[in-house]
């Protein structure tokens, strides 16, 4: 049984070693999975669908917003792959506070960051290496239909400015 620490071990360990590339990352966690019992590996995809489900929110999603210059429904998908990428102190602080990802993220290429896709198929690929047929179900509760919160009007700079400061400031709109 993988438990929560050992969840961020993985993605922290592959993060470091592709150097902050999202397709390098995946490339690594799918290698690094290949080295784990399928049970674990599905206890990983667990892990990580149960925190893709709970980032799943409207403020994340303006955060997200700012962040890629807009983001459709699948951007923000592929955002929350990238942003459980990031490790257990960035997915956290910007769960806590999505404003507080102009402080958590160090640097920020909007031409390879923010897009984690090929993250959120690495235990499905290793998976199904492993044992030759495609991921069961993993047996947790769905994704809500609606993100969680209250919607927000991204193209209203200015509600979205006053929401965000510190993300705005560092990567809002500049007309």
């Amino acid at each position: 049984m993988m438990d929560e620490t050992e969840f961020w071990e993985i993605v922290d360990r592959t993060r470091v070693a592709a150097e902050g590339d999202p397709e390098d990352h995946a490339d690594l966690l799918t290698e690094k999975l290949l080295e784990l019992e399928p049970d674990m590996v599905l206890d990983f995809a667990r892990h990580f669908e149960a925190r893709y489900n709970r980032a799943y929110r409207w403020d994340l999603w303006g955060a997200s917003w700012v962040l890629l210059g807009g983001a459709s429904d699948d951007a923000f998908d592929y955002f929350r792959c990238w942003l459980i990428g990031q490790g257990r102190e960035v997915f956290e602080g910007a769960l806590h506070d999505p404003d507080s990802l102009a402080d958590l993220l160090d640097d920020f290429d909007e031409d390879i960051d923010g897009d984690g896709e090929e993250l959120g198929y690495a235990a499905d690929e290793a998976y199904e290496q492993l044992t030759g047929v495609v991921t069961p179900d993993l047996g947790i509760a769905p994704a809500p239909q609606e993100p969680e919160g209250t919607p927000l009007d991204f193209e209203d700079e200015a509600a979205m400015a006053q929401r965000y400061p510190k993300l705005w400031e560092r990567f809002g709109e500049v007309d």
